[in-house]
């Protein structure tokens, strides 16, 4: 999928025209922290809502030309969603201009509606369990942690790898279609994977397993 199934042209804009107050006025309605500046369909730079209040403290700053075109931050149309969301994680923000080769605005792009999007693609919202594995980085192969979860009938509908330089290891956090893990948990450690942990059916079902022993021991008490 590419920005232009994602990107939002109802995201609203400022021109470096606009008065402080006109401006101020599309922060308050929109709720959002950051506005792009556009003029005739060109992409001249994004404001913060920080700035502008600091300048109606002080009027005159902004009365003097204050640096809006300074910071540009954009995507193109044609990036991929992790891109942007790359590009909106390093400069901390909620609201990202898309532009086409020409640097015209073709949109913007909300922390809203890329989380809808993770949510719709990686499979979030999917029942299934969660199987977090600590690999040490010379032995990671998806192909064979692919293959032990298939022996156990359980599907992978997506991977996340973090590798943590100081340890030497990765960090998979693999989710499942399947609620009930223990199988693929115990093939896992057959073949001496650290299972860091599981979210899924297979905890609920050893907490009610506790408590019924527990309730069970307090009976014949």
């Amino acid at each position: 999928m590419l920005l232009d199934q994602i990107v939002s042209p109802d995201v609203p804009t400022a021109t470096k025209g606009d008065s402080l107050e006109y401006i101020n006025s599309l922060f308050f309605a929109s709720q959002l922290q950051q506005l792009a500046i556009v003029d005739a369909d060109k992409y001249l730079g994004l404001i913060d809502a920080k700035d502008i209040a600091q300048y109606l403290q002080d009027p005159e700053l902004f009365a003097e030309g204050a640096p809006f075109t300074d910071f540009r931050p954009s995507i193109n149309i044609n990036a991929h969603p992790f891109e942007a969301l790359r590009v909106m994680y390093h400069h901390d923000l909620c609201t990202l201009p898309v532009v086409n080769e020409e640097q015209e605005y073709c949109g913007a792009l909300t922390k809203d509606g890329l989380l809808k999007y993770l949510i719709e693609h990686i499979n979030i919202d999917v029942n299934g369990g969660i199987i977090v594995l600590s690999i040490a980085a010379r032995n990671y192969s998806l192909a064979e942690i692919a293959r032990i979860c298939e022996n156990e009938q359980v599907l992978i509908l997506g991977v996340q790898a973090k590798a943590n330089p100081d340890t030497g290891t990765i960090e998979v956090t693999i989710k499942t279609n399947s609620i009930d893990l223990s199988a693929v948990v115990q093939a896992f450690e057959r073949y001496e994977y650290h299972v860091v942990d599981t979210y899924g059916d297979q905890k609920i079902e050893n907490n009610i397993s506790d408590r019924y022993r527990l309730l069970m021991n307090y009976i014949n008490m």
